[in-house]
This record gives structure tokens, C-alpha cells and sequence, in this order.
């Protein structure tokens, strides 16, 4: 006998979902809280690789210089999108499953929410017993102006504070006469869980925004020298994918001095950079940037992000011509300003292309064993070089970094003794290598290393978070609470019960309750009981 495989199309009646029913399912699943919450995990996982690694947008030599340099894992991240992250196809289906996903919770419960607040309250329970009533009081007047006095005490209070934290009201006659005030209030709390769902979507938005529109620049300036704005100017340069470069504002920056202070044992105590700034068509204007007081500019901000010194260098070649002339920026490696720099010098007119190696201490010291620098000031300023010829490999047409001399073709300067030629300059010296090509180190100014960034994005993202914070904290601590007051006659005489309900942690309730009784009672409130306040809006639904 064959044997028949029993699933769901193996039975006939069994029903079948189709494709409008599959693509319904999916859609549940998208728009769970499990895969927001999945996806969210997922979005903060796939930008861990375009903190840790080379992107394209960023930083170019470096991405291409992985790639070299990782023979097997860079060419196979690159195809998978690793080494542009944020511009991947992976990276874009996270944050678009992310956005229906939120969009999918919130646009339901929204409805339901609206459809809530419009709804009747319940009514009063037949028994309070269930719910810990209080002990019946006997109360003056009837029934009706013993609830009537607690709804007062409890209905909304004028203004936005009062509208929050009051209660709905509800007041009915049963059909033994007694009168039966049900309230209600805590619908807050969904709207706070859902003005957070829809921050976290402006969050995302404003993210967004960013990254499409934002720019950002670097460029060393060094005394006496000017900055304009724009890209070509810049040393490094990234933005948005839909930023315009040709909306950059063309202003001028010139770096007139730099005030860095040291204590006495090389401690740095500030540094401020005195610029004078100019936009077109507008007279220069002086200002001042230093370190978390960056200038504000065309809604952007100029920080001083870092500092050192560039020194002159003059090189004569074996010609007497100037093969190169001008400040070369050198990178502090150290607290005492030791910097080194590379010195590159393609313009020969006789004879091979020179390269240095440079490293400059701003106070020189030499001891028996080492040579170094003791203090960031320049009271001392030494350069020691080595010289390299040959061909630099500038002419490959491939970006080099300017603080890295290839040697691949180059070989070391040798002296009469055949060893590679030490060159040590003070300020204003002069050294000569054996082809009768010189050097000299005329003066030693400062640079600064300003960043210049605009993001349109954080007066939005800042709204958003605090929105996400405000909606987190109301529908963490609002809570749903019930109070119901009961009123009937007794052979003349009124007398009232009450019961509240809320979760286990909101003692807040208690106090609706008493405050309810106590005006129900018409007597003054005590201390803790809470005051009747009769400048509350008249909002009380009443049923037959």
C-alpha cells in the first residue's frame, strides 16, 4: 500500500493561503515588535564594519591600501559591500525592513488608540469587592451630589498638565437608584509608547537626512597662510551623496598666529588660533578658534582639531636653482612636539629627485646616548635629516601620502665614507650634500589642522531624540488606573463606597481614591488626601 504524505495540501478541506495570504504573513511578520526589535539589533551589528574598517567614502588610500595589503579578505570584503557599508545594498534593506517595520506597528495601534480615546469608559462594576473597597461612609446630601463632588475631584483640570493628569468620568443611575461614578485615566501611557516608536522613525530619518546632505572637511593652514572654502582646497573631503559642492559659501580663512601655552614642564594649558575671516564681498572680520569654541560659518563649524609646527625649507640644486621652497607641515609624534615630516622635491634641473626623512625637536637636547626634545616651545628648533635620490614616483599618477616617502625607487645620499649622509640643521643653517645641492632651514611657524564639518541633520535628530526619550519615560511610568465611587440610599441616608484598581507598583491611585472620598464626603481635605480643586473642567459622561 503507497503511502500518502499527510500535509496541508494532502487534505482536501484543509484551507490554503495563497499568495495574497503568504504576502498577509509576511507582512505580520515585518511588522512584529520581534523583527523591529531583530532588525534594529541587526542595524547596529552592520555598522560595526564601517567603524572598524576602510571605507571608500572616507578614505580612499587607506581602503585601497587594505585591499593591497590583504591579498585574499580584501578583494572579498569589497565585493560584499564591506568596505562601503553604509552604501551597500545589505546595509540599505536593514534600514528600509527597519522603517515598514516601525511604520507597520505604529499606523494600527495608532488607529486602535484613536478609536479608544473616543470610546465610552466602562461602567462602575455591580461588587466592588474584588477590588479592596473601602469601608461605606455616611456622607450628607444625596446620592447624586456625593458623586457629583467626586467627579469634580477628579475630572481634568484646566490646561495641558491638568488634561494628562486627569480622569475620565463617567456617571450612571442604576436601577436600585444608586448612583455609580466610574474613572479612568492612563491612556497616556500607549501614547507615549507610540510618540517613541515615531521618534525612533524620525531618529532614523534624521540619520538619514545626514548622511545624504552632510560634508565634511580637513585642511592645514599654516601662519601667514589662507583657507578658502572649497573641495579642491581641502586636503581630505567626504559628504553626502546628494550634497552639492557647489553650494559651498567661497569665505576666506587667514591664520594670523597661533597661541599655544605650555607649563613648565611641558603640560599643554590652550591653544587658540587667531584668524582673520572674510566672506565675499564683506570686510575681514578677526575671530578667534580654540579648542571647544570652534567658528560658526554658513551653518557650519570650524574646529581647531590639531596643531604643530611647519618649517621653511629652501632646497638650491646642484644648479643653484630653487627646487623647492615653502613650509612643510611635520606631525607631533610626542608630548615634547618631536615631529617628523618628509620632504619631497620632483623640480630638479640637474641630477637626480631628492627625498628627506626629517625629524624636528623643538628644544634639542643631545645626551651620550640619545637626542631628544624636552619641551614643545621652540627655544632650541633642530632638524636632522636623511637624503634620498631618485625617482619619487610622482609621475605614476597614483595619490601618495605626503607624510610617507616611497623608497622603493629611491636609495639613501652616501658621504665620503659610503654610509647614508646625516644632515643636522639649526634654525637658519645650511647643509650641503655631495652633488653640491643644498638645504637650509629658514624659519620655523606654526600650522593648525582645522575640520570643518556641517551636519543639517542634528537640530532634527536632536528633536527626535528627545521626543524618543519623552515617549520612552511616559509609557515606562504612566500607568492605567480605575477609580470608581458608589453612592445609594439607606432609609434616608447616603452612603458611599469606593475601589480603585492599578498595576501593583502605582501607590498614585490610592490617592485619587481618598481624594475622591473625601469630596464625596464634603468635608476639607486632611494632609495627604489632596484638595478639591473647583477649577476643573465640567468633562462627565452620564448614563441612564
Amino acid at each position: 500500500m503507497a503511502r500518502v504524505k499527510l500535509d496541508n495540501y494532502a487534505v482536501a478541506d484543509a484551507p490554503r493561503l495563497g499568495p495574497r495570504g503568504w504576502l498577509r504573513w509576511t507582512w505580520r511578520q515585518v511588522t512584529s515588535m520581534r523583527v523591529a526589535l531583530i532588525l534594529l539589533l541587526l542595524l547596529a551589528l552592520a555598522s560595526i564594519p564601517g567603524s572598524v574598517l576602510p571605507q571608500w567614502p572616507q578614505d580612499a588610500g587607506a581602503t585601497r591600501a587594505f585591499i593591497d595589503d590583504n591579498a585574499f579578505w580584501g578583494p572579498l570584503l569589497e565585493k560584499l559591500g564591506f568596505l562601503d557599508v553604509f552604501g551597500s545594498a545589505w546595509f540599505t534593506a536593514i534600514y528600509v525592513l527597519l522603517f515598514a517595520s516601525l511604520i507597520g506597528c505604529i499606523a494600527p495601534r495608532a488607529a486602535h488608540h484613536w478609536r479608544e480615546l473616543r470610546a465610552p469608559i466602562a461602567a462602575a462594576p455591580r461588587l466592588l469587592d474584588r477590588y479592596d473597597p473601602t469601608e461605606p461612609s455616611i456622607v450628607p446630601g444625596t446620592p447624586d451630589d456625593a458623586v457629583e463632588r467626586a467627579s469634580v475631584a477628579l475630572r481634568p483640570r484646566a490646561g495641558l498638565v491638568g488634561a494628562v493628569t486627569g480622569y475620565r468620568v463617567r456617571v450612571d443611575r442604576r436601577d436600585d437608584g444608586a448612583m455609580a461614578l466610574a474613572a479612568e485615566t492612563g491612556h497616556v501611557r500607549e501614547l507615549g509608547n507610540l510618540l517613541f516608536h515615531a521618534a525612533l522613525i524620525g531618529v532614523l530619518l534624521a540619520v538619514a537626512y545626514g548622511t545624504l546632505f552632510t560634508y565634511r572637511g580637513q585642511a592645514v593652514v599654516v601662519e601667514g597662510r589662507s583657507f578658502t572654502n572649497a573641495v579642491v582646497a581641502y586636503d581630505t573631503f567626504d559628504s553626502g551623496r546628494l550634497f552639492d559642492p557647489a553650494s559651498l559659501d567661497p569665505f576666506t580663512v587667514r591664520l594670523d598666529s597661533l597661541d599655544a601655552a605650555f607649563s613648565d614642564t611641558g603640560r599643554p594649558l590652550s591653544f587658540t588660533a587667531n584668524v582673520t575671516f572674510t566672506e565675499p564681498g564683506e570686510s575681514p572680520v578677526p575671530e578667534a578658534i580654540a579648542v571647544n569654541r570652534p567658528l560658526e560659518v554658513d551653518g557650519a563649524k570650524v574646529y581647531l582639531q590639531g596643531n604643530g609646527y611647519a618649517p621653511v625649507i629652501i632646497v638650491h640644486d646642484a644648479a643653484g636653482q630653487v627646487a623647492f621652497s615653502g613650509p612643510v607641515p611635520f606631525l607631533p609624534q610626542d608630548g615634547a612636539y618631536t615631529s617628523t615630516g618628509v620632504i619631497k622635491v620632483p623640480d630638479v634641473t640637474s641630477g637626480e629627485q631628492l627625498g628627506f626623512k626629517a625629524t624636528l625637536y623643538p628644544t634639542f637636547v643631545e645626551g651620550p646616548f640619545a637626542v631628544g626634545s624636552v619641551h614643545p616651545d621652540p627655544t632650541n628648533p633642530v632638524i636632522d635629516m636623511l637624503a634620498y635620490e631618485g625617482d619619487l614616483g610622482l609621475d605614476t599618477g597614483i595619490p601618495q601620502n605626503v607624510y610617507r616617502l616611497d623608497e622603493s625607487q629611491l636609495s639613501p645620499v652616501r658621504g665620503e665614507d659610503g654610509l647614508p649622509l646625516p644632515l643636522r640643521l639649526a634654525l637658519g643653517d645650511t647643509a650641503e650634500l655631495p652633488d653640491g645641492s643644498t638645504v637650509t632651514f629658514e624659519s620655523l611657524p606654526r600650522f593648525v589642522a582645522l575640520d570643518l564639518r556641517a551636519d543639517p541633520s542634528l537640530p532634527w535628530l536632536l528633536a527626535a531624540a528627545i521626543l524618543t526619550l519623552t515617549g520612552l519615560a511616559t509609557s515606562l511610568f504612566a500607568s492605567r488606573r480605575k477609580v470608581w465611587v458608589v453612592a445609594h440610599d439607606e432609609d434616608g441616608t447616603t452612603v458611599v463606597t469606593g475601589a480603585a484598581f492599578a498595576p501593583p507598583h502605582d501607590t498614585a491611585v490610592t490617592q485619587a481614591l481618598d481624594r475622591a472620598m473625601v469630596a464625596a464626603s464634603g468635608r476639607t481635605a486632611g494632609p495627604g488626601e489632596g484638595a478639591v480643586d473647583d477649577s476643573r473642567d465640567d468633562t462627565v459622561e452620564r448614563h441612564a
